[in-house]
């Protein structure tokens, strides 16, 4: 009788348990599509995932090698931190591994203060940021997701954090942080040695990268990318108190159930001329249907570099992404064979 239940048992299905996420996302990174999720664009508390912003603006609007002499305005932070001192000396770079493993919440103010000028200056930019990359439900008032003196916070949805995690991850120097697991840095003053609070680095073999969040008002938040047979995926949970394990299945689910498939090949002949510059994937399931339409222009006065249409790829009726078309026109002389080069020669002589 018990060799039939195990029997039974064995033959259900396999399905995850329940996310217990408030929020929830599963984005494909490379094409932005949203696999999965829940309440995607509800307003939230972010606490320290906040300090993916704070590192690609940093990177993008500072210098890495830069050595930064730590300031006064550490004094104000609480919380997480690496513990630098006033007057201490470490680089850019060095700052930010201490942002990201250790999630320091000194040394998002440090940054702040040294790349923007000070800390409103900074997240300033930090907003304009936010706006260029899509993240239309977001405001940030500090580099580190604590709340303020006066009760604001940073707040933003799952989706905006996939969008900008997404733009993030296109960055070697962002990638390379996020995904180190452990570092020994120099300063002026002493030597550190950091662990990265994200652990699902050490035990999921396919996680790339993160950021970890906790503050009493958010409670735990949690961005993750993972990467698995071509496949590349984002996991976002807000107030999620099992949210390592829950991002661990939901990156098994779409591992072991979809699969990477071209759906544009940039070596498709779209006519004379008529170039694309770079492939698209997108993750699909066994069952999923896609296709593509062809939008041209008038390319009769087109020159060479411009864009004269596009190839959307659809899914369920709704387009997910596209490629540009370009006219590129070989000029005569680069057709020529080597005899007619070499006649064209001595015609001058």
């Amino acid at each position: 009788m018990k060799r039939l239940l195990w029997l039974f048992l064995l033959l259900i299905p396999f399905k995850i348990a329940a996310i217990s996420a408030s929020s929830y996302i599963v984005m494909d990174m490379d094409s932005g599509r949203v696999l999965e999720g829940s309440n995607i664009n509800k307003e939230s508390l972010i606490a320290s995932t906040t300090k993916i912003l704070t590192a690609i603006t940093a990177i993008e609007y500072g210098n890495l090698n830069d050595v930064v002499r730590v300031n006064q305005d550490i004094l104000s932070a609480y919380g997480s931190g690496i513990y630098i001192q006033i007057g201490e000396e470490l680089t850019l770079d060095d700052l930010l591994y201490g942002l990201m493993l250790r999630s320091g919440n000194d040394a998002a103010l440090a940054i702040a203060s040294h790349v923007g000028g000070s800390k409103d200056n900074f997240v300033f930019i930090m907003n304009e940021k936010a706006k260029s990359i899509g993240m239309k439900n977001s405001l940030f008032v500090n580099p580190s997701g604590l709340e303020e003196n006066d009760g604001s916070a940073n707040k933003s949805t799952v989706y905006d954090m996939a969008l900008l995690t997404r733009y993030a991850m296109k960055n070697d120097n962002y990638r390379r942080i996020t995904g180190t697991k452990e570092i020994t840095i120099k300063s002026s003053m002493k030597t550190y040695k950091w662990f990265n609070k994200n652990k699902l680095l050490r035990i999921y073999d396919y996680c790339t990268g993160g950021k970890t969040g906790f503050t009493k008002k958010a409670h735990r938040t949690l961005v993750t990318t993972a990467s698995k047979d071509g496949m590349n995926l984002i996991v976002v949970t807000f107030n999620d108190g099992n949210d390592f394990n829950d991002h661990k299945e939901l990156y098994e689910k779409y591992f072991n159930n979809y699969k990477v498939i071209k759906v544009i090949d940039k070596n498709t002949n779209y006519g004379e001329n008529i170039k694309l510059k770079n492939d698209f994937y997108l993750v699909l399931g066994k069952d999923e249907k896609y296709e593509t339409n062809l939008v041209m222009e008038n390319s009769d006065n087109a020159v060479n570099g411009s864009i004269v249409g596009k190839v959307e790829v659809i899914l369920n009726g709704e387009v997910l992404g596209y490629r540009n078309l370009y006219y590129e026109k070989v000029s005569v002389t680069e057709n020529k064979s080597f005899i007619s080069k070499l006649l064209d020669f001595l015609k001058f002589w």
